[in-house]
């Protein structure tokens, strides 16, 4: 296999084959972490493919500061930001089935456990579409995709500080949101 500096100099000389590869790396992980963002699958099956275009483009930029899917990342958050400053809040009606649907059953489970864990998980998505956006953002980056502070900064263009701030508050007001979805 092919390191992903090799893969990406090939690629910024036109080989399709090479950028090809490096999509298949990084597509899937960045579905899952996009998924989570905006919470509708066509939608992050959308900004998953518009971020490859913009990828395809801009690549002659690419420095290599940054490993190539911290970059692409970057680039998924720009597009998620325009479409969702262009679109009016849709609301999924099927949100539940979508992904309590798709979850694998573990044969070793107590009957009622994956029906308990579905319901947390329920219970969290639904915290997390409360938050803002900014809330949602930075807990996805940390918890999900379990990116570093500085790495974090510099995907959102802040500060450590700001992102040990905002993880605090997001953290808190997910506590919050939770507590009021449990309560009801």
């Amino acid at each position: 296999m092919k390191s992903e500096q090799i893969l990406i100099r090939q690629a910024q000389q036109g080989d399709r084959d090479a950028f090809g590869q490096l999509v298949r790396r990084c597509q899937d992980r960045l579905f899952t972490s996009i998924f989570h963002l905006v919470g509708q699958s066509g939608e992050a099956e959308d900004i998953v493919q518009d971020t490859m275009v913009q990828a395809y483009v801009k690549l002659g930029a690419f420095r290599g500061d940054s490993n190539f899917y911290t970059w692409v990342y970057r680039i998924a958050l720009n597009v998620a930001s325009d479409r969702h400053r262009k679109r009016k809040p849709e609301q999924s009606t099927d949100w539940t089935q979508q992904v309590a649907g798709g979850e694998p059953i573990d044969p070793g489970e107590a009957p009622g456990a994956r029906l308990q864990r579905i319901e947390r998980a329920d219970q969290v998505r639904r915290a997390l579409g409360q938050l803002s956006a900014e809330f949602r953002q930075i807990l996805i980056l940390r918890e999900v995709e379990d990116f570093d502070y500085a790495t974090i900064a510099g995907l959102l263009q802040v500060s450590v500080g700001t992102v040990r701030s905002r993880l605090h508050r997001a953290r808190a007001a997910l506590r919050r949101q939770l507590e009021r979805t449990r309560a009801e």
